[in-house]
């Protein structure tokens, strides 16, 4: 029984965090203005580890991230490898597919936060918030570090704080993500391997 609780709290944990980090490749993307051309979406993929706490409920996973300006793909495991979820998004909608063949289709990042956890969370923006840059369409305030690197980053009701592993990497290698409410959620990423 408490290997089974600790189960589907670790699976709704992982699907928090995987959603979390799918960037809403379901928006339309906006030209960028000229002052926006370095914050347009690159292609990337991040290898790293997560941890997340919603209210009472949280969980840890390893993720690996393909990103480009059309699709995301986030792959879950656990700990020791063991594959938990894989999704994916593009503009025809996102899809959520576990190791047992179970699948859960919707039409944007959106509704399947909706859907599986109760809450619509923001996911729009994690491709920049990564990136240490806020995501266009969408008010934010960036406070620098004396490198004038992002240091804490708001937006969406989010507050992204980054870690730095030296004063010359230009890279954040920690980020913690909050967001205030009823169930407040913290996650955190620490991100080993960046391509692109």
């Amino acid at each position: 029984m408490i290997a089974r609780a600790r189960a589907r709290t670790l699976r709704g944990a992982a699907t928090l965090l995987a959603l979390l980090l799918a960037a809403c490749a379901t928006v339309a993307p906006q030209a960028p203005a000229l002052s926006d051309a370095a914050s347009a979406a690159p292609t990337f993929e991040l290898q790293g580890r997560l941890s997340a706490r919603r209210g009472s409920e949280g969980g840890a996973a390893s993720f690996s991230w393909r990103h480009d300006a059309s699709t995301d793909e986030v792959d879950l495991s656990t700990p020791l490898g063991q594959t938990l979820a894989r999704l994916t998004g593009d503009a025809r909608g996102v899809r959520a597919q576990w190791p047992d063949g179970r699948t859960l289709d919707a039409r944007d990042w959106d509704e399947l936060t909706q859907r599986t956890l109760g809450v619509a969370i923001p996911v729009a923006g994690l491709s920049a918030w990564v990136r240490g840059i806020p995501r266009e369409g969408s008010a934010s305030s960036v406070d620098r570090d004396g490198q004038g690197r992002a240091s804490v980053l708001r937006q969406d009701g989010w507050e992204i704080v980054y870690t730095y592993p030296d004063d010359a990497t230009r890279r954040a290698s920690r980020l913690t993500l909050r967001y205030p409410g009823v169930e407040p959620t913290e996650v955190r990423l620490v991100l080993d391997r960046w391509e692109g």
